[in-house]
């Protein structure tokens, strides 16, 4: 299945939208304003909070970005040591070994579980806004979404602290 994630034009806490292949909406992504960790909540079309996406408070040696379930269980941290020469990044907290593969500019990346692509993620190229597809089974589609966003928020923090 293939999902586009597009941050909105006018939105002052970072929400986007998920769409289907139909470009029908299926994710609701919502962000606040003031926050310092860059909260931001998945919601299906019913409106059920399935994901929690936030940055770590403090960020002194490493990058982290928190993925907590709709009952507040974190079920993955992405971390990115902000000194290492590989630029990619850990997926931890998973009851697999998985990992986003890809460079930080890069237009195209994977999230590998246990050594395998299990899903691909492409940067579109915006002047003005963030833009992902994502394609991957559609039984993993919700989470490998909060994956992306909590991706992009390390990217989006990297990129204002530069």
């Amino acid at each position: 299945m293939k999902v586009f994630i597009k941050n909105k034009l006018i939105s002052w806490g970072g929400s986007s939208t998920v769409l289907n292949e139909n470009e029908d909406p299926i994710f609701n992504v919502k962000g606040k304003v003031f926050t310092f960790t860059k909260k931001k909540k998945i919601y299906d079309m019913q409106g059920n909070l399935l994901y929690v996406v936030r940055n770590r408070f403090w960020n002194f040696f490493a990058d982290k970005v928190f993925v907590f379930d709709a009952n507040g269980e974190r079920v993955a941290t992405i971390n990115k040591n902000k000194w290492s020469f590989n630029f990619n990044y850990e997926i931890l907290d998973t009851a697999d070994e998985m990992s986003i593969d890809g460079k930080f500019f890069s237009l195209h990346s994977s999230i590998m579980k246990n050594g395998q692509s299990v899903a691909t993620i492409s940067r579109e190229f915006t002047l003005v806004r963030d833009a992902f597809t994502l394609e991957a089974d559609e039984k993993d589609i919700p989470f490998f979404t909060a994956l992306v966003i909590a991706f992009d928020n390390i990217k989006d923090k990297k990129l204002k602290d530069d």
